[in-house]
């Protein structure tokens, strides 16, 4: 038991720091996420052929190539540009703009199943087009799409452990550094799985309550 504790002492500070890193990392790339795909499947409903060929493309490029290939691209290929981020800030926009087509995706099939009389019918009331997406539509849409937004915000967790390749300091990173200390590589991967797991179940009960939430006021 002494042992334990002990082993808490020395390495629990260094993964609740980096447990940390990764709540901030995934809240972040979340609203980062949620702009580019809200951006993206408007654009795809525009009137303008080119932001539909625009949205079209960046969802096409962004789910075709991997993440890891994306995260490289902003991190190491924007310097080349004059734009230098930080490990976290590129870690943010790799994972926000990646997520971000998915989102599209996933928010352009919740705008189809909204019927589209409730638009036509909130204009003949007086509504401008933006009142009506934003206070009639939307919150329909987010009701209809809660389930899909928590599986890809727990895949965006999940995909923070990417980032331990541009030295973002996490929980894959720190455990790393352990184990080229300690030689002890079974027991850190599996503390990582665990705090990993402990995250994505406060998401996915978070979710959960969401979604009772919005039964209710339906």
């Amino acid at each position: 038991m002494s042992g334990i504790i002990e082993e808490f002492r020395l390495y629990g500070p260094g993964f609740l720091e980096a447990a940390w890193t990764v709540f901030a990392l995934t809240l972040l790339t979340i609203v980062v996420s949620w702009a580019c795909g809200l951006l993206a499947a408007l654009a795809q409903r525009s009137k303008w052929k080119s932001a539909r060929v625009a949205a079209g493309f960046y969802i096409w490029f962004i789910r075709g190539t991997p993440t890891l290939i994306q995260v490289f691209i902003i991190y190491f290929g924007l310097p080349q540009f004059g734009i230098r981020l930080s490990p976290f800030a590129a870690g943010v926009l790799a994972l926000g703009v990646n997520s971000g087509a998915y989102v599209a995706e996933i928010v352009r099939g919740g705008l189809t199943a909204i019927p589209r009389g409730q638009m036509e019918s909130a204009l003949a009331l007086g509504f401008s087009p933006s009142e009506t997406m934003r206070t009639v539509i939307l919150p329909q849409v987010f009701r209809i799409i809660l389930p899909s937004i928590t599986n890809e915000a727990i895949s965006t967790l999940k995909n923070t452990s990417l980032l331990s390749t541009i030295t973002v300091v996490e929980l894959t990173l720190y455990a790393q550094t352990l184990i080229a200390a300690t030689f002890r590589p079974f027991e850190f991967y599996i503390a990582v799985a665990v705090i990993y797991l402990v995250l994505t179940t406060i998401l996915t009960f978070f979710a959960s309550w969401l979604e009772r939430r919005y039964a209710k006021m339906a």
